[in-house]
Parts: C-alpha cells; sequence; structure tokens
C-alpha cells in the first residue's frame, strides 16, 4: 500500500519536478508509515529517484508513449495504481499533470487537490492545505475517498534528499487503441533555453521596455542568472516577444524562487498569474506602479541605467566566486 508517485520526464530526464513530487510523497509515506512507488515513462536512468526517497520503480519503455499523451498515461497510472494497492498518488502541477490528474481521477473515483502546498496535516482523513483564490488565500481541503491524489503546486515543498534503496521493476501496462485518439505530431520548444515551467529564476519584461529592440539586456541578465525569459500579455500582443513568454492569468503561470519585473506596472491580471513566485523583484521608473505594492524588493529608476548594471555586478560576483 504504497505512495504512488508520477515522476515526468523528457528525453529520458527527469525533470526537477519530478525529484519534488518523490520528496513530498516520501513525507507522505512516513507519516502513513508506508514506502514510495515511483512511475517513469521511457526514463532512461531512474537511479536518482532514490537520493529524494522513492523504494521502488515501475519503469515503463514504450515507444507509443515516447510523447505524452494524457488518456494513456492516465490509464497506465490508473494500472500502476491498482498494482500498487495506492491509496495515494502524487503528482505535480505542470501544464501535463493538469491534463493528466482530471482523467486519472476519473479511472480511479478518486479525490483531486490541486495547488496543494504543504504536507497533509492528517492522512487518516487526508487532509492538505492549497491555495485559493489566484494564491491570496488558502484552504484546508479533506478527501474523502478510498483513493486520493494530490497535485503539488510547483516549487511548494522543495528538494528533500532523503536517500533509500531502490528497486526496479519492469512493467508493460495493457494499453487500448481508445488511449491514442489524440496523437502528438510534433512539439515546438526553443533550443538551449530555460524552460519558464522549470525555472527558478524568471526575469520578464514589459511595455516599459518600449520596444523589442531592447530586450537584449533581460537575455542577458536572465543569461548571467542561469533565469527564463519571460513578459507581460501587452508585449506579446504587441509582437515583440512570443506568446509562449506569456505569463499571468491569462499566460502561463509563474511559481518561481524569484521572478524579476522590469518595466512592468502589475495588472491584477499579470499579479495573480505570478504571485505564487518566493520572491517578486520590481524595478519601474513609477513609484505608484501596483506591482510595487505585490513586490518584496522593489527599485523605483530608470530600467536601462539599472538592469545593465546589475547583470555587471552580478557579473563580477561570478567572476570572483567560480
Amino acid at each position: 500500500m504504497s505512495v504512488l508517485v508520477y515522476t515526468e520526464s523528457e528525453e529520458g530526464k527527469f525533470k526537477k519536478t519530478a525529484f519534488e513530487v518523490a520528496s513530498y510523497a516520501k513525507g507522505v509515506a512516513d507519516m502513513m508509515g508506508t514506502t514510495v512507488t515511483a512511475v517513469s515513462f521511457n526514463a532512461k536512468d531512474t537511479s536518482e529517484l532514490a537520493q529524494y526517497g522513492v523504494n521502488k520503480v515501475l519503469k515503463i519503455d514504450n515507444d507509443k508513449l515516447s510523447k505524452f499523451n494524457a488518456e494513456a498515461y492516465a490509464d497506465a497510472l490508473k494500472q500502476a495504481t491498482e498494482k500498487e494497492g495506492a491509496k495515494v498518488v502524487v503528482l505535480g502541477q505542470t501544464a501535463n499533470d493538469k491534463y493528466l490528474a482530471p482523467l486519472l481521477a476519473v479511472h480511479l473515483g478518486a479525490g483531486y487537490a490541486s495547488n496543494v502546498v504543504e504536507l497533509p496535516a492528517n492522512t487518516d482523513p487526508l487532509q492538505v492545505k492549497r491555495t485559493a483564490f489566484t494564491n491570496k488565500a488558502f484552504s484546508i481541503t479533506q478527501i474523502s475517498t478510498d483513493v486520493k491524489i494530490v497535485g503539488l503546486s510547483k516549487n511548494a515543498f522543495g528538494l528533500k534528499e532523503n536517500p533509500v534503496e531502490l528497486s526496479e521493476e519492469e512493467f508493460s501496462p495493457s494499453l487500448a487503441s481508445e488511449d491514442f485518439k489524440v496523437n502528438v505530431v510534433s512539439v515546438d520548444k526553443a533550443a538551449d533555453k530555460v524552460t519558464i515551467a522549470d525555472a527558478e529564476i524568471v526575469v520578464s519584461g514589459g511595455r516599459g521596455l518600449k520596444g523589442p529592440e531592447n530586450w537584449g539586456m533581460i537575455e542577458d541578465l536572465a543569461e548571467t542568472l542561469g533565469a527564463a525569459t519571460a513578459c507581460s500579455k501587452p508585449v506579446s500582443d504587441m509582437g515583440w516577444r512570443p506568446h509562449s513568454e506569456h505569463v499571468g492569468q491569462t499566460g502561463k503561470p509563474v511559481a518561481a524562487n524569484l521572478y524579476i519585473a522590469v518595466g512592468i506596472s502589475g495588472a491584477i491580471q499579470h499579479l495573480a498569474g505570478i504571485n505564487a513566485s518566493k520572491t517578486k523583484v520590481v524595478i519601474n521608473n513609477d513609484p505608484e506602479a501596483p506591482f510595487f505594492k505585490a513586490a518584496e524588493y522593489g527599485v523605483v529608476g530608470d530600467a536601462f541605467e539599472i538592469v545593465p548594471k546589475l547583470t555587471e555586478k552580478l557579473k563580477e560576483f561570478k567572476a570572483n566566486n567560480a
């Protein structure tokens, strides 16, 4: 009766979220006096999971599952859950997880709590703390179904090393043709760039940058910090930056450890999408910009002077501490 965890991977390598959900599952398993079983899809090396408390891995190697397919993955995870007799299933809150979790809940007749930020207050009954009202409040949710599904909010729990012995088992779920009604034809992604979904640091720009020709300083700062670049909705609407970089309530949600907003006034729709970030820094020449009320740190001044100087100092610091 182990805690089951879905460990997301891409091109054979686990994403950071896989280790975070494994860390969380280990915490839940310790509370329940049981172990952690992970399910991997076409991962080349699963040994890393042992560092985060995973006792057993069900390895699925199937070329038909090389690209994410919500229906097929949900069916496979249902069979893994039943095989292990798991009563708690833990997933992340990536875009794929958000497609997957509701389907899995239907397959298992399970209750699903999304945006969970802490270990359960109780495990019998299972009570979890979740964000609500676009991260402005918290709610305590009790799941009363036999099987419970927990969606862990990104960066809410962090990576907790807890080395254990790991065993591997080949697992071949029985998949029906109905699982493949939707097929992924291709996946387009930016090469050699940190993605917003995986980034711990995000540097975002708004209309205050005045035009796409000035985006070099945003990219330079992001590269120095090992960060992803993002933008506000007006910027993507005007075609200055691709829509894939649009963050906010109507764009991609951000839950980074550090979010740096440059030349963004802080419209409520933007703040709603980035509010889960732990530390928010705003650079703006308007001291009345709404973003200052939401940020932990604020700099009032000309971004065209501040950002290059900040980048220069960070490069010096890295060089001196290399």
